[in-house]
């Protein structure tokens, strides 16, 4: 890995952004180049300033060229959406990209066009892309490749992700985005299969790594009610809507899924019908020579897990930039890159 200080630019600074932007300047391995903000209310002010810090002398911008300008070793790419042609444009310019983006977890699943681009500006620019995460990122991949390495047989890897979003004070995400609070009736069905487009990847990635490939990944999603009106942080959810959130995709081989995530997000354990909800965390499960069964939790009171749970997904983006910038050009898969280890002084 490289030994001198990496110039990093954090690109969006929505909730994971700020606290990555926190994180690069606190990096003792990364220099904050540079800032990219999408709103114009943030453009022009300091980055300390705008993350809650002491002034950091760097100024934020919406200007993509100036961003191009700076000649950056990395971006933290951490936008809403995904727009190919600032990352191809930034990966041809010589700038290597971390993001928490999900496009890029698992090269044969993207769209081969996508996949054509973005790998002629990798090999352009002499550069890297990877795309990491908390979930997926963390828990479908680093973890599994972990708890698989002492196996000699693997029957089945299942990785249970649980949610309490009733002191999440979100309501335009809870209400408007999830759809909690819905009737079920005119609930958005593609929510409850987006799991394949969302999990697939990684899930794929990791049975081809243990060269047991998948033949194919079926998602599924189911809902829950409120048993009585209940009130959470963000508003109301009224007896019969939705309160729970279950989505879930299978990696098949064989006829069987071998390896399983799935989400269970909720607002009330309170639901009809009854579900086995746990705190805020993941399970996973290893049936094989070597079987597992390992809980995860966050220690972390509800009313603070707004602030914190950023951290599960930026901090892995940035302690993975060293590793990102010493590869060789290219898509760059969790198999791919050495072990993320954090350096922390």
């Amino acid at each position: 890995m490289p030994t001198s200080q990496l110039r990093v630019v954090q690109w969006a600074t929505g909730n994971i952004g700020t606290h990555a932007l926190r994180a690069v300047l606190d990096h003792p391995a990364l220099d904050l180049a540079g800032v990219y903000v999408h709103s114009p209310a943030k453009a022009g002010r300091d980055a300390g300033e705008l993350c809650g810090r002491d002034p950091a002398g760097v100024t934020t911008t919406g200007d993509v060229e100036e961003i191009l300008a700076l000649g950056a070793d990395c971006v933290l790419y951490m936008p809403l959406t995904c727009d190919a042609d600032v990352v191809c444009r930034l990966l041809a310019a010589g700038t290597n990209i971390v993001t928490t983006r999900g496009e890029f977890h698992h090269p044969a699943s993207m769209k081969p066009s996508l996949r054509q681009r973005v790998e002629a500006a990798c090999a352009e620019g002499g550069t890297s892309i990877h795309s990491t995460g908390s979930s997926p990122g963390f828990i479908t991949e680093a973890v599994p490749l972990v708890l698989t390495s002492i196996q000699r047989r693997l029957e089945r890897l299942r990785i249970d992700e649980y949610a309490d979003l009733s002191r999440r004070d979100s309501p335009a995400m809870l209400f408007d985005v999830m759809g909690f609070g819905r009737s079920p009736s005119t609930f958005d069905e593609r929510r409850l299969t987006h799991a394949r487009t969302s999990f697939g990847p990684s899930l794929r990635l990791v049975a081809e790594a243990l060269s047991l490939p998948l033949d194919s990944v079926e998602a599924s999603g189911e809902l829950a009610t409120a048993r009585r009106t209940v009130e959470i942080a963000a508003g109301t959810v009224e007896e019969g809507t939705v309160a729970g959130q279950r989505i879930s995709a299978l990696g098949m081989r064989d006829g069987s899924p071998l390896l399983t995530f799935r989400a269970t997000w909720y607002c009330t354990t309170d639901l009809e019908p009854a579900w086995d909800v746990r705190d805020t965390g993941w399970r996973v499960t290893v049936d094989g020579d070597a079987p597992l069964d390992i809980d995860i939790r966050f220690p972390v009171p509800l009313e603070r897990m707004a602030s914190v749970s950023p951290g599960y997904t930026a901090n892995r983006a940035v302690n993975a930039v060293p590793m990102v910038c010493a590869a060789e050009p290219g898509i760059r898969s969790t198999v791919d890159l050495p072990q993320v280890v954090a350096a922390m002084a």
